[in-house]
């Protein structure tokens, strides 16, 4: 079959302040639509993906239209979902007989409730999608009802019908690697200045899941029964060579811990440095997942930044989001990583259930006491499918307008605090953490190349509007 993949249009200023955009905006690579793709085209199907990141609305209508596929696969999280089901009905519009299926974070997280929402859908993926939609695209190939397909909603004779849920993919190796070669230009997709240092930049993930459970994460495994499935070592190392094969220079595992296996993050550090592969890499862990002899290896085998959630300062604050960590596990990870010479960023949370403005001034202060390379202070958010969301009634209030769910919008404000004073607390740390002398200075020395210079420009256009304009982050 003819198939279509479509992220609808969508611009920065849709989320970001127009005034700090430029150095908050990124482009990631959508791993999730990739791995879809690539197993669409295994199975034989034509697949072309179109990203509204680089296409404004008309360009995708009229580009899709004239391919005319016989079935388009829609991406949405709850920001998106607007701008999805605006592109759900004009595409049913302009293509007669198409069948429009959504997936995504908010797809999964509603599953039926998007048919009920969003008339021109025709199927709601409830879960991973790989073998799903090939799964649904064989049955529509042969003019079959799509009774028997596993994780999926749709519309049968007039009905919203729900079909049993899929398993999650336990072997995934299993899978196709994602076909980037959808991409088209694949240097257009960058993380936001100042977070890294080659292009073009290729994302990989190791591994699925979690076994934490903290109050605001998204997982499809919604109860975490199936924990972390990984894949492995040989299998990403695989997948490593081949994006460098295809020319790219830095690889983000976007793995939520990569440190989750101890010893299995040693591994694929130890064979990154034995196979001499020349990439840089970045990576997220837990705090308590660490130690400088995991951190040194990391950093022998190319690895130039790391990102610990630190989230608060405040120990209430962090057994409220279920975090399992404490300040003092942070400081020991950052001066373990600073003492080998990785870049360290560090995410804080503001409108944590409980915290008030008094917990989030001491968080700036840990913030700044850490003094990480790069820190970032957001809005904690209620995603729908997370226990946060489920239970809105116990913790605060929610804003029932979708396009606030970005970490920006404050979408959530616990009893406890303001919106206003979760915008303040945002402009306010941001403004003490990058005004400082010892970390401009540090930004100065650091200037290498034409992107550092680039990151440094966004980063002072940012740092202007924060120190002129009040209530930058209010909610309009």
């Amino acid at each position: 079959m003819k198939c279509a993949l479509i992220i609808p249009a969508w611009a920065p200023e849709d989320i970001f302040s127009s005034k700090t955009a430029g150095s908050q905006i990124n482009y990631w690579q959508p791993l999730g639509t990739l791995y879809v793709a690539a197993a669409m085209q295994q199975a034989g199907h034509e697949v072309r993906f179109y990203n509204g990141a680089f296409m404004q609305h008309e360009e995708i209508m009229t580009q899709v239209k004239e391919y005319d596929p016989q079935f388009i696969g829609l991406y949405s999280t709850a920001f998106g979902w607007k701008k999805a089901k605006k592109t759900a009905a004009a595409l049913k519009q302009k293509i007669e007989g198409v069948f429009i299926a959504v997936g995504g974070p908010y797809p999964v997280a509603v599953q039926e409730q998007c048919l009920e929402d969003c008339s021109d859908l025709d199927a709601v993926v409830t879960g991973e999608g790989e073998i799903t939609v090939v799964e649904m695209l064989a049955k529509l190939d042969a003019g079959q009802s799509l009774d028997g397909v596993e994780g999926i909603a749709f519309r049968s004779s007039g009905l919203i019908r729900k079909n049993p849920p899929r398993q999650l993919i336990a072997d995934l190796d299993s899978l196709p690697f994602p076909a980037r070669e959808l991409l088209g230009e694949a240097g257009k997709y960058i993380p936001p200045p100042a977070t890294y240092k080659r292009r073009p930049v290729a994302v990989i993930m190791t591994a699925r899941g979690c076994n934490r459970r903290c109050l605001y994460c998204f997982q499809i495994d919604k109860y975490r029964e199936s924990g972390i499935r990984y894949r492995s070592v040989e299998n990403v190392m695989t997948e490593v060579e081949l994006v460098l094969s295809q020319g790219y220079r830095e690889i983000k595992f976007i793995d939520d811990t990569l440190a989750a296996d101890y010893n299995r993050a040693m591994t694929i550090a130890t064979e990154i440095k034995k196979r001499g592969l020349d990439f840089t890499w970045f990576a997220s862990a837990v705090v308590n997942q660490v130690d400088k002899p995991l951190l040194q290896a990391f950093k022998d085998a190319g690895c130039w930044a790391i990102l610990f959630g630190a989230e608060s300062g405040v120990q209430k604050d962090l057994n409220a989001i279920r975090k399992g960590i404490t300040p003092e596990q942070t400081r020991k990870a950052v001066k373990a990583a600073k003492e080998v010479g990785l870049t360290v960023y560090t995410p804080f949370l503001f409108g944590i259930p409980g915290q008030t403005y008094e917990d989030g001034l001491k968080s700036i202060e840990f913030a700044l006491e850490l003094d990480p390379d790069i820190a970032n202070f957001h809005a904690i958010t209620p995603f729908p499918g997370t226990e946060l969301y489920d239970n809105i009634e116990k913790y605060g209030t929610m804003s029932e307008d979708l396009s606030d769910y970005t970490y920006q919008g404050a979408a959530f404000v616990p009893y406890t605090m303001t919106r206003e004073e979760i915008a303040e607390l945002r402009q306010l740390a941001l403004k003490k953490f990058y005004s400082r002398p010892k970390f401009l200075w540090r930004r100065l020395l650091a200037l290498r190349s034409m992107n550092d210079l680039l990151a440094a420009w966004q980063g002072v256009k940012s740092l202007f509007w924060l120190q002129t304009q009040k209530g930058l982050f209010k909610r309009r």
